[in-house]
Order: structure tokens, then sequence, then C-alpha cells
């Protein structure tokens, strides 16, 4: 028998107009300074609103804008500016990114984290985990922290108005969620957790997905429309907590993998974290020599929401071949999760399942 662990944040919190109500939470934690992490473009747009809800508030509040990239440089950089204030709270507010900084400034400080995305965009923000880049936007490391966030805040007002590119590349992140724990499962390999999966996690994992293939497309429309609805609301939920306690408490293996190795492709950067989960998920199945009947399903889906199926929607268009066994050189490397998958795989076998994954995207799309 195996010992199972599943573990989430303290609280989560989703609804319209929470932002205003940081200050009770933060009070939960700290009687003296917050000191908030935000994204240039959500300091500007609502930087007033978060001020203007702790005027009545006997915290003190400090905002320091990201810069851009989660990188060691940048987290040192933002530890030194904190720790001149002694806060009581780290608050992360923004992307993935922007949140993972926060999680990390938070544990070299050891202080409790708040944690607001401000956008369905990955389910980094319920986990324990951060994933730290280089300067130039390639993977580097997973710092792999002790606790969870003390509190997630959704606000749902500010996902509805966010671009809809990043809702669904959320769902292209949540997508990989169901088919990475089953992956793990099958293999008997632990979770990021360091034990193994649960009945729970599982079942939240698949969930998940069944959350995505209702709600996704409905969502996406409510999102281009800049409009809430319940579709919209539950993949929010799904994007951000299902697929986060699903990823961490069921496991990750090649659709992350793959993600990781394209990162080291130049061309792939301005795509999002999901953008290449999406096509990274395809890749694992086509690697699980998977029926066709669900590959083809999960290339519709994700053909319908604009999420990429071929390489050129990477931005990969010349030497493919060359690339493709870059890419997987790369997603075999022992930091990776690669290794979780049920039966060995090599560079040859993942840059051949890129490859027809690609070409199964270019055929469904005709």
């Amino acid at each position: 028998m195996s010992t199972i662990q599943i573990q989430s944040p303290a609280k989560y919190i989703q609804g319209p107009y929470e932002i205003t109500n940081l200050p009770t939470y933060c009070e939960a934690y700290s009687d003296q300074e917050v000191f908030v992490l935000i994204d240039s473009f959500i300091l500007k747009t609502y930087g007033d609103t978060i001020k203007e809800s702790f005027k009545n508030s006997k915290l003190t509040l400090t905002l320091e804008e990201f810069q851009g990239e989660c990188s060691y440089n940048e987290i040192r950089r933002v530890e030194a500016i904190a720790k001149k204030g002694n806060p009581g709270v780290i608050v992360g507010i923004g992307g993935g990114k922007t949140l993972d900084a926060a999680k990390s400034v938070a544990f070299y400080l050891k202080k409790p984290m708040i944690i607001v995305p401000t956008a369905a965009s990955t389910d980094a923000p319920t986990s324990a985990v951060a994933v730290i880049y280089t300067d130039s936007g390639e993977v580097e490391d997973y710092l792999f922290l002790p606790e969870n966030p003390n509190v997630v805040l959704v606000d749902t007002d500010i996902i509805a108005k966010a671009p809809s590119r990043l809702l669904v590349a959320g769902i292209g992140d949540a997508l990989a969620t169901y088919y990475e724990a089953r992956a793990c499962q099958a293999a008997y390999k632990p979770t990021m957790t360091g034990k193994f999966a649960s009945k729970a996690s599982m079942a939240l994992a698949e969930l998940c997905l069944e959350t995505l293939l209702e709600d996704g497309i409905k969502a996406k429309l409510s999102a281009d429309a800049g409009h809430s609805s319940q579709a919209l609301m539950n993949i929010v939920e799904a994007n951000t907590y299902l697929s986060g306690i699903g990823f961490e408490s069921g496991g990750l293996a090649a659709a992350h993998a793959v993600h990781d190795g394209f990162t080291i492709l130049p061309e792939t950067h301005e795509y999002l974290h999901g953008e290449k989960v999406a096509f990274g998920t395809i890749v694992q199945l086509v690697l699980e020599n998977a029926e066709s009947e669900e590959i083809e399903m999960i290339i519709d889906f994700c053909q319908a929401l604009d999420l990429p199926t071929t390489l050129a929607e990477l931005g990969v268009t010349e030497n493919i071949e060359e690339k493709a066994l870059l890419v997987a050189k790369e997603s075999l490397k022992e930091d990776k999760t690669m290794g979780n998958m049920p039966f060995p795989v090599t560079e040859e076998l993942i840059a051949n399942a890129i490859l027809v994954a690609d070409q199964l995207g270019q055929r469904i799309m005709l």
C-alpha cells in the first residue's frame, strides 16, 4: 500500500469584485505592511481600485511592478525591495509568472502568501510550485514550496474582462491535467507532492476535463464579448482550482515535458504556456497510441478554441524534424516530467510523436 497525498490552498475564493475585499483577507495574516507584486497592466488598470480598498484599513500598502520574467534575478530584486518594509504578507496580482515570482519571494522571506490571478490562463495560482525561467524565457528550474498559498482570490469581473486568449490558454493548460494524471497513475509514479494520487485527486482531474469539454466553447464566446456567464465561471474554476489540484496531486507527464522542450525554440516564446501545453497534450496522446477517437476529439476541441494543433501554429515552420529532435532531447532531461510516462520513452519516439501530432492537426484542419 502506498501513501497518498492531496494538497490545496487553505482558502479558494471566487466571485465578482472580490479584489476590493483584499484588505480583509490580508488582515487575517498581517497587522502591518502588505507587499504586493503586480503586473504592469493590472497596476495601470486596477491600481487605484486596490489603493482605495486599503484606505479604511489599518494596513499599509506597497505596490511593486513586476518586470516580466519569473527569473532568479527578478525574484532577488523583488525580495530585496520587500525586505526593506518587513511586510506581514506577500500578495501576487497578475498572470502566472507574476504569481510564481510572488510565491518565491514569500517563500524566501518566510511570509504568508495571497495569490490574486487576473486571468484564468494557468493552474499556477493554487500550487506549491513556482516555475523559474531564465531572463530570456527558457524554463530553468522548478521551485517546490513547503506550502500552498494561504489564499487564492479570484475576481471573476477582472477575469471576464481579460483578453479571451488568456482564458483559452488556461483551457489548454487544464486540458493536460487528466491525461497526465492518468499516465502517472498507470506508471505508478508519485505526483508533485512526492506521494501518490488519491481517488479524490483523480476525480477532480476527470471533472476538470469534463467541465472543459462541456463549457469551454461557451466560455470563450462569453470572454470574447467581455461578459460573464455561468459557463465562464465554471471554466475559471476548472482552469484554476480543478486543474491546480489535479496536476499537483495527480501528477505531470509528457504534455508539460514537451512544453518545456518547446521553450528552447525562440520562435515559440511569443506563445502562452497553455498554448504549448495543449499541443503537448496531443503529442502525449500520440505517444501513448491513444484511441483515434480520443485524439481526434481533443484536436477538434483545440481547433474550435483556436488552440495550436500544428507546429506552424507555434511558429515552427522550418527544419521541423531537426527542431522536433531538439524539443525531444530537452523534454527528456532529468528535471522534466517525461519519466512519469508508463513506458520507456526515447528522443526518437518523442520527436516522431511531435511530427505525427503535427500531421494529424493539419489533416483534421482540412
